[in-house]
């Protein structure tokens, strides 16, 4: 007698399969149905089935069943499958992949500052860095462009105990903006960039579901070309809250932002 496997799936139209990956606590993930991204609180055995719970950046909880391809880490689909017993305990961490400090209260404001070009800038680096710079007391400040940078910085009067530090897009070798940081000079200012056009460009796009950014031709207004090239309705501003929505940790954020920004709260932060 012919025997037959019990899936008789053809082996085109079998889904590929994908990694298990175990709930633990803090891991952040995406659920693929709804988009909501959050940390995982904890797993709980149901008469349906496993479900877990995931906490938002804001603090709201919703519960997800444990489903087959049912989330996203780090822009892949997984599974998640409960923990085993008696598993490591990982440390809380907070969006930046920093230790969470738990309890801690915001320190009162340094007279160092962070600044950034916009409030897109600001709001990012918020989302990803606002737990750790409450805790050392640094203030992020949005400038609306940097054409006026050395005015700016001796308006601040930075000093020895009021250490400067500035965010500046698209800076890279011949660039206006290379050629306005280069007249700052001064021990106490540090002026680092990110090589992307705008910080857009900073979030990974596996993160906003896109394949890349566009390529925007030059003398065109880089936002709204990115909206059009995309299909989206040409409101910047929608497109900004969609795109930081899609942002729960530092694992969204391209490397060549991360760097700068952790090199600014050191030199901010640390003594000389």
């Amino acid at each position: 007698m012919r025997s037959y496997q019990p899936d008789l799936t053809p082996p085109w139209k079998r889904s590929a399969p994908v990694p298990e990956v175990p709930a633990e606590p803090d891991l952040v993930v995406e659920e693929v149905s709804t988009g909501f991204c959050g940390a995982v609180i904890r797993c709980e055995k149901t008469a349906q089935g496993p479900v877990v719970t995931l906490e938002d950046r804001f603090g709201k909880h919703r519960v997800f069943p444990m489903e087959p391809r049912g989330f996203l880490l780090e822009g892949e689909v997984v599974t998640l499958v409960r923990p085993s017993a008696g598993g490591p305990v990982r440390p809380a961490r907070t969006a930046s992949g920093s230790v969470a400090v738990p309890g801690a209260r915001a320190r009162v404001a340094r007279a160092g500052r962070i600044y950034v070009e916009g409030r897109h800038d600001a709001e990012l680096v918020e989302r990803v860095w606002g737990d750790d710079l409450r805790v050392e007391g640094v203030v992020v400040e949005y400038l609306e462009g940097i054409d006026d940078l050395p005015a700016i910085v001796r308006e601040f009067a930075p000093g020895p105990d009021a250490r400067l530090g500035v965010l500046v897009d698209h800076l890279v070798p011949g660039s206006k903006e290379s050629r306005i940081a280069a007249q700052v000079d001064d021990e106490h200012v540090l002026v680092v960039g990110h090589p992307y056009i705008d910080v857009w460009e900073a979030v990974k796009p596996s993160s906003v579901g896109i394949g890349a950014w566009p390529v925007v031709p030059r003398g065109q207004d880089w936002k709204t070309g990115v909206c059009g090239a995309l299909g989206w309705p040409e409101n910047t501003g929608a497109a900004w809250r969609h795109i930081l929505s899609r942002v729960g940790s530092y694992k969204d954020l391209e490397p060549q932002l991360l760097g700068r920004v952790e090199e600014l709260i050191d030199f901010v932060t640390l003594p000389g």
